[in-house]
């Protein structure tokens, strides 16, 4: 088996600029975004309910494109990991040897590229979809939250733009594709037991 990548020749030395800033912060600071980096992702299920209750009162097409928001969510975690596996990059907290501010994962815990920043870019560009303004909110918290992994010393800055953009795509991609079908599918469903969260009563 080969051996495991070696990003640090990519942008090591941003990587080490942004973890050494980190130790210089203000200590509420990297608290808030190491809290951001770890239960940050809540926010996004929060934003996915929103938007499905707007699309619900707005009528069954919309609201079927709002349900889809979470799978297509879940579709670019799996591409994500798929190229995690192919990759198989070691984290940087691993290869340069800092001190970060949240543990640095096991060996084996892929960096290439973050699944976190995947989710989170995937959960925005589905939303842009189904409510621009939910969208655009995800969207900022989205590069925070890509941001925050490289802050916390557990990815190199091209593992989060890769994450992103992969995020990004799948969910263009897949989202386009239901809103394309959202009516047909409507009518399929609109009698079912998906009724009650395609409607408002």
């Amino acid at each position: 088996m080969t051996p495991p990548y070696d990003g640090s020749a990519i942008d090591g030395p941003a990587y080490r600029e942004i973890v050494d800033l980190a130790h210089r912060a203000p200590g509420w600071v990297d608290s808030l975004i190491t809290g951001w980096s770890a239960y940050g992702l809540g926010v996004f299920a929060l934003l996915m309910l929103l938007a499905w209750w707007q699309a619900r009162r707005a009528g069954t097409p919309a609201a079927v494109t709002a349900l889809a928001v979470p799978l297509v969510t879940v579709l670019a975690f799996g591409v994500d990991s798929l190229l995690k596996l192919a990759v198989r990059e070691d984290r940087p907290c691993q290869q340069l040897s800092v001190v970060t501010l949240e543990a640095c994962p096991a060996a084996g815990d892929w960096s290439f590229p973050s699944n976190h920043a995947a989710l989170a870019s995937a959960a925005a560009f589905a939303l842009l979809l189904v409510s621009r303004r939910v969208g655009l909110i995800a969207l900022a918290a989205a590069v925070l939250m890509a941001a925050s992994r490289v802050w916390v010393g557990v990815h190199y800055p091209h593992d989060v733009l890769v994450g992103f953009a992969v995020g990004a795509l799948v969910a263009l991609l897949a989202t386009w594709a239901v809103r394309r079908k959202q009516s047909e599918l409507a009518a399929r469903l609109k009698d079912g037991p998906l009724r009650p969260l395609l409607a408002a009563a």
